[in-house]
């Protein structure tokens, strides 16, 4: 009991360490990140719909809101919990941060569920393994608190693959091929809801997980059907009548629209194509890293991770026939990945040790788990400083505190890496300062000799320093550029190296990409 509490409790921290190592977010978050500030700023009555940014900038489809004002909810519960026993009082940047701790929460719960299912069904050292790959690898634990779409729907994913893990409680046998019946429409429901509401990709995995248990008779032909169509008015009945509202469009299905405007007019192919083969040869290995080899393990030691992993890894070639590939549109099949890999690494530990192939076997399962750490840790540390709009808006932020009459024009770049409305601290609504009186305005497609016209506009986060002479450069931001491997001094120098000097033998090179810049004439 107490490992698996451990296990659990490491999950969790896992997914907040990463949330508060790396605040800010990226332009891929906003539109949820934004409507989560909306509903708890301005709440969700008709007059402060007005007030929401996607009306401003709506993006190139509309997204649920769903989602956000769920998270908005919870989050709101927290913050007033904590503020209630005096253990911390928010500020709008802080909401930032209690948001994406809210949203990690959510998500380890759901990794937590399918660990307990694999400690039923596989054993209670499968769970924990399960729980220690997934913590070492670095994309779902870095992006489960950041508010991607996918993100919310990876919530009822996980919770739908727990009660596809757990076994059927059949007095004659110790274990069953399949979930039991109730566990299984659950399962099915929730697949749908996802694709309805959060994902449309969604829609392939439910597909082929309704067909997988037809064909091996966990369910009948009627009530595949009934469960189905029941799930799936249900949940389009609620997205239509949610999101149709938040954007004053009647009707509106959000992720009905996405797969007219992506797919059917193809327009995603304009974010950038590749190869059929990416999710296989590059994708699935970064998400996976060390999980990988050991889930072709477990997959090749037991016929139940075979079944396990039929509809993930068809999902993956079904969807690979879009042209436009990204790893967070394959990001569900990881944990069910990770649960094969926790079964083939069950096996590598379980050898018996006084042998030489037991030995091997144990320290090369451990080598993957340290492997799998090591590359996480480089990718944090990279993450930490990839986010130089939100360092530059906080640095401002601070450095003009108490300052009147400040209107700042935030570039495009500063927008797409960090600087959101939670950061605009010092304007409307629940600014710090109740008096103050700044502007934040993130108006596209200016150029420089217009912003410079602009005589009301006092500053500038900009994406460069050379924009004419009536600016002063204040700060400069920098971000991550590369990785170099330190080979000063020739191969006897490295050999001569202490540990300390061995773990900076890979130096991070950072480049200045954003500045503040004042206008001369504000006399500060």
């Amino acid at each position: 009991m107490i490992p698996g509490l451990v296990a659990d409790l490491l999950l969790l921290i896992t997914g907040w360490t990463h949330v508060l190592l790396a605040p800010y977010s990226k332009v891929e978050e906003s539109f949820n990140l934004h409507a989560t500030h909306d509903t708890l700023m301005y709440g969700v009555g008709r007059e402060g719909l007005l007030l929401y940014d996607h009306f401003t900038f709506p993006g190139a489809v509309p997204r649920t809101f769903i989602g956000s004002v769920l998270l908005a909810w919870l989050t709101t519960l927290f913050t007033r919990f904590c503020e209630a026993l005096g253990l911390f009082t928010f500020s709008k940047a802080d909401l930032q941060l209690a948001v994406r701790l809210t949203l990690a929460t959510i998500n380890a719960l759901g990794f937590i569920l399918i660990r307990r299912a694999v400690s039923t069904r596989f054993g209670r050292p499968t769970g924990i393994l399960y729980a220690f790959l997934t913590c070492s690898q670095f994309h779902v634990p870095f992006w489960m608190g950041r508010t991607l779409p996918n993100m919310f729907a990876l919530f009822p994913v996980n919770i739908a693959s727990a009660l596809l893990i757990s076994k059927k409680k059949v007095k004659a046998k110790a274990d069953s091929a399949g979930p039991s019946s109730r566990n299984l429409v659950a399962a099915l429901a929730l697949l749908t809801f996802a694709a309805i509401v959060f994902r449309s990709e969604v829609a392939i995995l439910v597909a082929l997980f309704a067909l997988q248990a037809l064909f091996l008779s966990h369910i009948s032909f009627f009530n595949l059907v009934k469960v189905g169509l029941i799930s799936a008015l249900v949940s389009a009945a609620l997205t239509v009548t949610v999101d149709s509202y938040f954007w004053n469009q009647w009707p509106l299905w959000p992720e009905l629209y996405t797969v007219y405007f992506n797919v059917y007019q193809g327009k995603s192919s304009e974010w950038g194509t590749s190869p059929a083969h990416e999710y296989f040869t590059s994708h699935l290995p970064k998400l996976l890293l060390g999980s990988l080899p050991l889930s072709i393990l477990g997959a090749v030691l037991d016929a139940r991770i075979r079944t396990l992993l039929v509809s993930p890894i068809v999902f993956t070639g079904l969807i690979s026939a879009l042209a436009h590939k990204e790893w967070r549109f394959i990001v569900y099949v990881v944990p069910l990945f990770n649960v094969a890999a926790a079964r083939g690494a069950r096996w590598m530990v379980s050898r018996r040790k006084t042998s030489f192939i037991g030995w091997i076997l144990f320290t090369s399962a451990m080598g993957i788990l340290a492997l799998n750490c090591v590359l996480t840790v480089i990718s944090t540390r990279a993450s930490m400083v990839n986010y130089p709009g939100g360092a530059a808006l906080v640095a401002f932020n601070q450095r003009y505190a108490g300052r009147e009459n400040v209107h700042v024009h935030i570039s495009n770049l500063a927008a797409q890496t960090g600087a959101s409305l939670f950061l605009q601290v010092n304007s409307p609504p629940h600014s710090i300062h109740p008096t103050s009186n700044w502007i934040y305005s993130k108006t596209e497609s200016l150029s420089y000799d217009e912003l410079t016209a602009s005589k009301h506009i006092t500053h500038l986060i900009a994406e460069s320093p050379d924009i004419g002479d009536e600016w002063t450069v204040i700060e400069s931001v920098a971000g991550f550029s590369r990785w170099k491997l330190n080979l000063a001094g020739g191969t006897k120098s490295i050999l001569k190296r202490s540990p300390r000097e061995w773990m900076n033998i890979l130096e991070m090179e950072k480049t200045e990409q954003l500045w503040i810049l004042e206008r001369k004439s504000i006399g500060y």
